[in-house]
């Protein structure tokens, strides 16, 4: 969000919260902001939108739930278990991250949408265009926010978009949220500026984003509607091989799992919902809705290219602000005791495990750029010393000199000759640590303004060839997860390597766990392929970290939080496995 927000976003902030009085689907009429107080003008419609904006930082971002909630249960993200905590050990129940952010924030979301589209809506004095793209940014947005609730509790309420006191709202099937899902972002598709549009503002959702989200979203239903028994192999399996006192890294196993019905998805038609994926994702391909394309990797995760065409939407935060902030650069890279220090002060916790380090080639930027190879904490200063990463012959050598068996064999050459003594750690100290939110204003706050990139082209890119291979397509499937790997300076795929329909389906969803590592896709593919439950016990109980990765068929969906069970007299019983 541009700076010149930042007032009118506190000004806004008190009136557009919405209160759980009583169900948190229900509109508090004392947030409403009358027209009398806001105007019937193009600014007025543009304060309704910038007020509605708001609530993906505060309170969702603000309190550090998103993207926790989003990112924390999967099978190769990893920290310290203090920070995972019950949520990420895989009990949801009465836990904020499920209450506050997911249910209560979503919904909250999707209240002010309606709120500000029917007055809007009810504007005499603005331009049709603005009208337009107003609404379709709010329908954008609620879309967006049913489908989060969604693909995390199943059946889930429509929250009426007209005015009522009617607020005992039941569950909906899921077919029937995806139903309204798709029409808010059909019609917002032809409301939206596209970013080409002189009139489109940066920063904003647009056209592009609601086509890319409808590719995202058939492709979610497609994938859980296809047939039970589907094969996908996943390299993963247990972290560790020998005892506490002797233990080594194991090595990854391919493992040849089968689909299970994925509930709500089984009367869908995955053919059908792929072809309309693919249409949607070529649409935006070919530039109908706009111009997109993929960033040079060095410049991809830079401030500068937080607008970039790449990020079709993403949440952004105002350096050093109490309110309108997020923990994403505290939580992944962790806050300097100074401004371009070399030792943080604080964070720097979530980062992925070893199995999804060993899952690149040797030369691929994400991880040779997008991994930190070496950082010190503030407590190492006074010993000189700091981490190194992975824990490999090559990287203990660069670092100290021995290899893995103690072997001296050379000094440390390179960026480890400064006189540091770096060492490893076999626990939530040495992780994968991603540098994809390094880049701030201020490294040295805890505030930093960090953007969570929800969309981006690539993932639209990725499935696209996951379409077009579930469409019997090799050659578009193959072309297509290329260019995302190319950009990342990785060996390119060949129909000859991948020779089967379930080879470039594996592969696929690999570059999908490899492309958008630490942006809260990984749990979401997992349970869309209907392999989360394997996937999670395939790893034989904890990560590298010591984080409990066992889960049971109660873990598939959220459970409703116990307010909403208690107020909302139209849901009379939770999720299965959920008191």
């Amino acid at each position: 969000m541009n700076k010149k927000y930042v007032i009118l976003l506190l000004c806004l902030s008190s009136l557009f919260c919405l209160t759980a009085c009583n169900s948190w689907i229900e509109e508090d009429p004392e947030s409403e902001i009358t027209d009398e107080r806001v105007g019937d003008s193009n600014e007025a419609a543009a304060e309704w939108l910038t007020g509605t904006y708001s609530k993906w930082i505060d309170d969702m971002f603000r309190w550090g739930y998103f993207p926790r909630v989003l990112e924390f249960d999967a099978d190769y993200i990893s920290g310290p278990d203090w920070l995972f905590g019950t949520f990420g050990a895989g009990n949801f129940q009465g836990e904020s991250d499920v209450t506050d952010a997911l249910w209560k924030g979503c919904y909250g979301m999707i209240g002010r949408c309606n709120n500000a589209q029917r007055h809007i809506q009810a504007m005499e004095k603005i331009s049709a265009a603005t009208k337009n793209n107003a609404i379709g940014e709010l329908k954008f947005m609620k879309a967006f926010a049913y489908f989060l609730i969604v693909r995390a509790y199943g059946d889930c309420p429509i929250q009426p978009e007209e005015e009522t006191t009617d607020y005992n709202q039941p569950r909906q099937s899921v077919a029937a949220v995806y139903d309204y899902i798709i029409k808010n972002l059909e019609e917002a598709t032809a409301q939206m500026y596209k970013n080409t549009d002189a009139s489109y503002q940066k920063g904003h959702a647009n056209a592009g984003s609601a086509a890319g989200l409808l590719a995202k979203v058939y492709a979610t239903m497609a994938s859980a509607a296809m047939p039970e028994g589907t094969e996908i192999t996943v390299r993963t399996g247990p972290a560790y091989t020998g005892t506490s006192s002797s233990r080594k890294y194991a090595p990854l196993q391919d493992i040849v799992l089968k689909k299970t019905a994925v509930v709500g998805y089984t009367d869908f038609n995955a053919a059908t919902l792929y072809g309309k994926s693919a249409e949607w994702a070529k649409k935006l391909i070919d530039g109908e809705y706009g111009t997109y394309e993929l960033l040079p990797y060095d410049k991809l995760w830079a401030k500068e290219s937080a607008t970039a065409s790449e990020f079709m939407f993403s949440v952004g935060s105002v350096s050093g602000d109490a309110v309108y902030k997020n923990a994403v650069h505290s939580q992944y890279e962790g806050y300097k005791t100074s401004q371009g220090s070399d030792f943080i002060q604080s964070g720097g916790w979530v980062g992925c495990s070893r199995h999804w380090y060993d899952l690149f080639d040797h030369d691929d930027y994400r991880i040779t750029k997008g991994v930190k190879h070496r950082w010190r904490a503030y407590t190492q200063e006074a010993t000189n010393t700091g981490f190194f990463y992975p824990y490999t012959d090559e990287y203990s050598i660069m670092a100290t000199g021995f290899d893995l068996s103690g072997t001296w064999v050379a000094d440390p050459s390179g960026i480890y000759a400064d006189g540091v003594s770096y060492y490893y750690s076999m626990d939530s100290q040495c992780l994968a640590f991603t540098t994809k939110y390094m880049d701030v204003t201020n490294d040295a706050i805890e505030n930093a303004d960090a953007n969570w990139p929800f969309l981006r082209f690539a993932d639209v890119l990725l499935i696209y060839a996951e379409a077009q291979n579930e469409l019997g397509n090799a050659s578009d499937a193959v072309t297509y997860l290329n260019k995302v790997r190319e950009r990342s300076n990785a060996a390119g795929a060949t129909i000859d390597g991948l020779s089967t329909i379930e080879a470039r389906r594996s592969a696929i969803l690999e570059e999908r766990a490899k492309e958008l590592a630490c942006e809260a896709d990984r749990r979401w593919d997992l349970i869309r392929w209907g392999i989360y439950l394997d996937a999670m016990n395939a790893i034989g109980g904890t990560d590298d970290s010591g984080v409990l990765k066992s889960r049971v068929s109660r873990n598939l969906l959220f459970p409703i939080p116990a307010q909403e069970l208690n107020t909302n007299k139209a849901i009379t019983s939770n999720n299965p496995g959920w008191n």
